[in-house]
């Protein structure tokens, strides 16, 4: 049956990689990816995917649905395209979005004689507002047994975790006045926000080594004789467990509003980017992952690296056994988030790669419908996680 694999990707592999590269040549921005998902659903619905556009409220969100009409686990596929501005596909998700789909196409020519049921997720914004975060919350996975996605690094890593992060917005408010003439007339808004910069930077000896604090001062004031009465910093606040996140968010707006009252300025603070829960990795998936990528030709896999970074794949793995595992581009040291990235994602190398990561998604799919044993042990493990 594996044999069969090989040669269905064969037959799709040309297309694969044009997918790709036209995704490489128009890229679009999270949210606005209308011309990729409309690529890679027209590519579904050719291949007998029943397609749902705009789920979850995202206009570029998408479900793609292949039924055998027989018992079995349905597997799904999780498909990113957003880019990254100026940059275009430094972070690969034109490889992604195209390795999903890919997968999701393998795996249905055999579902009608295995059993189960194939989705391809189309995940848009994963950059800056991640679809899959509405997702998890809104029911998608609940009749969904198994979901993976496949990202491009330097080299091939096992499936790890990632940091829960909340983006918050602290808005203060205060009173303008001539800053020579008057200056205690006004309100100092800009005052408030330099006091919380302060309290989290006296915060931090307080916290435990994976906690990330990270901030700017989006509006700070429009001339220094005019006493700012509108001041605004973005932070982000990540740990590695989403309780203990939460408790530290919880002394960071204690700061704030501290700040408040020291300096009389009114502060509203907001979420202005969707919440990432940390990635959970379902170690029976991963390592059924791992066994399949290495019989493609990849040579090396290495053990999870450490990451500080988050994803919307976080959200997913607390709904639903999870993997978010890296296949290498065979250059290591290559950064992400650069155009040395993104233009390594159509060599003919990558190609190679990119094929080699969608039949190993695939086959995993595979031997979680035929394999009862590895099926149930994933369960018991998420259920115990």
């Amino acid at each position: 049956m594996k044999e069969l694999f090989k040669n269905n990707l064969l037959a799709i592999q040309n297309k694969l990689w044009e997918i790709n590269d036209t995704l490489y040549y128009q890229p679009e921005l999270g949210d606005e990816e209308f011309e990729s998902m409309k690529l890679l659903v027209e590519f579904l619905e050719q291949h007998q995917f029943s397609v749902e556009k705009g789920i979850v409220g995202r206009p570029t969100a998408f479900k793609a649905v292949y039924d055998s009409k027989k018992e079995g686990p349905t597997i799904a596929y999780l498909s990113e395209y957003d880019a990254l501005p100026e940059v275009g596909h430094g972070c690969g998700h034109n490889m992604i979005g195209t390795m999903s789909t890919g997968a999701g196409v393998l795996l249905s020519k055999v579902v009608d004689e295995i059993g189960g049921r194939v989705v391809v997720l189309g995940t848009p914004a994963e950059e800056t507002n991640g679809a899959k975060v509405p997702m998890a919350e809104q029911g998608v996975f609940d009749d969904i047994d198994a979901a993976m996605i496949l990202h491009p690094a330097d080299e091939s890593y096992e499936s790890g975790d990632s940091l829960a992060m909340d983006a918050i917005q602290f808005d203060f408010r205060g009173r303008t006045s001539h800053a020579a003439a008057s200056p205690e007339k006004g309100i100092n808004a800009l005052d408030a926000v330099i006091q919380l910069f302060n309290g989290i930077n006296a915060l931090r000896q307080h916290v435990t080594s994976d906690v990330r604090i990270h901030g700017i001062i989006k509006e700070g004031g429009v001339a220094a004789n005019i006493v700012p009465d509108k001041a605004i910093a973005q932070f982000y606040v990540r740990a590695k467990d989403r309780n203990y996140l939460n408790d530290v968010v919880k002394k960071v707006i204690s700061i704030a509003e501290g700040a408040s009252s020291m300096t009389g300025a009114k502060v509203h603070i907001e979420n202005y980017e969707l919440s990432y829960d940390n990635m959970v990795t379902n170690q029976t998936l991963s390592r059924l992952f791992t066994r399949n990528l290495l019989t493609t030709g990849v040579k090396q896999v290495k053990k999870a690296k450490e990451s500080y970074g988050s994803i919307d794949m976080g959200n997913v793995s607390h709904v639903v056994p999870a993997i978010h595992p890296y296949i290498g581009l065979e250059s290591p040291g290559l950064i992400a988030h650069t155009r040395e990235f993104a233009d390594l994602t159509i060599t003919d190398n990558s190609h190679e790669i990119l094929a080699r990561g969608a039949l190993a998604l695939a086959l995993t799919g595979y031997d979680l419908i035929t394999n009862k044993e590895v099926f149930e042990k994933m369960k018991k493990e998420f259920r115990q996680a």
